[in-house]
């Protein structure tokens, strides 16, 4: 992409959804590129927590109709 003749690099991402097994990623869909391309890859564990009284966090925010993260993000700002 060229703008006012100079490249601009912009990275665009595709998240997709595998297992890691063994050394391996195993990808949920088939991928086909061209080139090369770099990856980020992140591994997620499920875990569930229980608290001392027996809440989990999914179960506090079941009837949350707004974005959590910018509740948090907010607070924060407020706290500066």
């Amino acid at each position: 992409m060229y703008l006012c003749k100079y490249q601009l690099n912009y990275l665009t991402m595709l998240a997709v959804i595998g297992t890691y097994q063994n050394g391996y990623v195993k990808f949920d869909r088939v991928l086909s590129f061209k080139n090369p391309v770099k990856v980020i890859i992140t591994f997620l564990e499920e875990i569930e927590t229980t608290s001392d009284k027996g809440l989990c966090l999914s179960d506090l925010l079941k009837d949350y109709k707004g974005s959590f993260s910018d509740t948090v993000v907010e607070e924060r700002r407020k706290e500066l």
